[in-house]
């Protein structure tokens, strides 16, 4: 696919397209780890795990120190009083999906609350009982459907279909996962996909995907693992049911932070909706009345179990505050760059060494490119990693390198593909 952009193969472009970059200050606002040589290392796995935001020590340590200033009373008198402070991230996580503050909430962890979510939005009776997702979904979404499907008595074999690429192909097409749901979708309760499929990088069409399945009946659900904070995505507008995310990817919330739920408008109001009670979705007016009756809050705080952990939410509260300030939509259009130019670069290297096994669509990627190399992966990963440069390995044999654009820069990827290059030559 030809490139929208004028690239150049030269440090000096790259350092131009740095200087050129209206978000190359927030680079700064994160900690790098240091490679061999001491100095900060080119990190291409905020996929996996983003870096530490400055702020996130700064504002979890006000926290500490309320805790030991005021103990209990820092719930009403903190800095941040812990008994909203939850809400200090809403609206910023709301932005950040396209959603109304009303639609999200910041809760627990990505499968719990696919659980949680499933266990409102999957409500199989004997016509309609299955789920359809990608193959190949991420394991944790393949074994929260199949215990789901089993806690129903249903058998997965048959109450689960999965979608797959065709024959000598790496991803799915658009077109055949409209036509399965055109084929299925009368039998169909619930239609989950990742908006991002971890392994391959494919971006699937959320408001394409969420019409078919509607016009059909079924349910449908997103996991944005791999979406929030690396897409620009509208769940309002595009419609599906609900939504889930972590945060310690792309959002670099820190390691196993909080996730995010999602639950559209039109279910705001649902006080029948089944689902599983905690005191934290109680009407908050009469919360700390311990009444013996749940009376869910409208809108997804309604789905709360538990007061929520203040520390993680002042690590996430440290990153939100910067794509707040970035906008989704800027990191989204230097995204686009960032990822381009490192497809143009690898492109240039010696014949058959690396393919992209990710769409060159960029309507079907985000920033990661899932790599296939010439010999042995875990091999590259650990010479890459000896020269100050961080991608992960995912079985079978793919290396992924995301240039997140809230801090990676085009010398970045410039300085990773040219390390690459001298090991094709080798």
């Amino acid at each position: 696919m030809t490139t929208p952009y004028p690239f150049e193969d030269t440090e000096a472009f790259a350092r131009g397209l740095d200087a050129e970059d209206p978000l190359r200050a927030f680079r700064d606002e994160f900690l790098f780890p240091k490679g061999p040589d001491g100095k900060p290392v080119v990190y291409l796995a905020g996929n996996s795990l983003g870096l530490q935001p400055r702020n996130a020590g700064r504002y979890i340590q006000e926290e500490l120190e309320d805790w030991a200033r005021l103990g209990v009373e820092g719930h009403h008198e903190g800095r941040h009083p812990w008994l909203h402070y939850h809400e200090l991230v809403t609206e910023q996580a709301a932005r950040l999906v396209g959603a109304k503050p009303l639609e999200v909430v910041v809760m627990n962890t990505l499968t719990v609350n696919l659980h949680l979510m499933m266990v409102s939005f999957y409500r199989p009776t004997k016509q309609r009982f299955k789920i359809l997702m990608e193959g190949g979904a991420f394991p944790s979404d393949q074994y929260a459907v199949a215990s789901q499907v089993r806690f129903h008595g249903y058998d997965v074999r048959e109450a689960v279909l999965e979608l797959k690429p065709r024959a000598g192909e790496e991803t799915l097409r658009t077109e055949d996962i409209l036509g399965m749901i055109d084929r299925h979708g009368h039998e169909v309760a619930l239609v989950l996909l990742g908006s991002v499929n971890y392994l391959t990088g494919q971006a699937f069409d959320i408001p394409a995907i969420t019409k078919a399945a509607h016009a059909k009946g079924c349910m449908v659900g997103f996991d944005l693992a791999h979406g929030a904070g690396n897409l620009k995505v509208s769940l309002h507008d595009d419609g599906p049911d609900f939504a889930v995310w972590c945060s310690y990817k792309y959002l670099n919330g820190g390691p196993g932070n909080l996730g995010g739920v999602f639950v559209h408008e039109r279910h705001a109001h649902e006080k029948d909706l089944p689902r599983f009670e905690g005191w934290w979705g109680h009407d908050k007016k009469t919360r700390f009345q311990m009444g013996p009756t749940f009376e869910p809050l409208p809108g997804a705080e309604g789905w709360q179990l538990s007061n929520p952990p203040i520390f993680q939410l002042a690590a996430l509260r440290a990153s939100l505050e910067l794509f707040d300030k970035a906008t989704m939509a800027a990191l989204r259009a230097k995204s686009e760059r960032l990822t381009g130019y490192l497809e143009f670069l690898l492109d240039r290297l010696p014949p058959g060494f690396v393919s992209i096994t990710t769409p060159r669509d960029v309507k079907q990627r985000g920033a990661q490119l899932s790599l296939r190399f010439k010999g042995e992966p875990q091999g590259m990963l650990k010479r890459l990693a000896d020269a100050g440069i961080v991608c992960d390995f995912r079985k079978p044999d793919i290396i992924r390198a995301a240039p997140a654009p809230l801090y990676c820069n085009f010398t970045d990827v410039y300085r990773f593909v040219r390390t690459l290059e001298g090991h094709a030559r080798d």
